[in-house]
């Protein structure tokens, strides 16, 4: 029995990358004409091979992250994600301001040494040397993938 290690992808995801999923079919030597036979008379078989093409879309994507960054009312998580460790800088700022909104956001990086924002930093090595469950896990938390921008710019302001 296969045992996934993430999600399987939503419907829209399969569908922007239904060649890659054909690709992946052909590689298991299961052409068109035998998906829809497997779809219609074996769903076990149809969810596992769902659920292996996940897991790779996943690995992969998760393989090629180097920073994720999550945004809330007034708390701002950036995360610099390195091979062995990971890297945290988390902003938080102490009255009622919206950095979900954009204005919230640019009084942020117009202000970032104002009396009102406490900046922190820590670094951490991956629990089990698990670095892609972590990863996905403070996606899963609604956490998003970011070129680092954001971290870098914090990175160099308190270094």
């Amino acid at each position: 029995m296969y045992h996934m290690k993430y999600r399987q992808l939503s419907k829209e995801q399969f569908e922007s990358l239904h060649k890659d999923f054909a690709s992946f079919l052909a590689t298991q030597s299961i052409d068109i004409k035998e998906w829809n036979t497997i779809k219609a008379e074996n769903m076990p078989l149809a969810e596992k091979q769902l659920d292996v093409f996940s897991d790779m879309v996943w690995d992969d994507v998760l393989n090629k992250t180097n920073y994720i960054e999550h945004f809330s009312k007034t708390t701002l998580n950036l995360f610099k994600c390195e091979e062995n460790e990971i890297h945290r800088i988390a902003i938080e700022i102490s009255w009622d301001i919206n950095l979900l909104e954009q204005k919230g956001f640019e009084w942020l990086m117009q202000n970032p040494l104002d009396n009102s924002v406490s900046i922190y930093k820590g670094s951490k090595p991956y629990n089990n040397n698990k670095r892609n469950s972590e990863l996905f896990d403070l996606i899963e938390k609604g956490g998003a993938i970011s070129k680092g921008e954001i971290f870098d710019y914090f990175n160099q302001l308190i270094s």
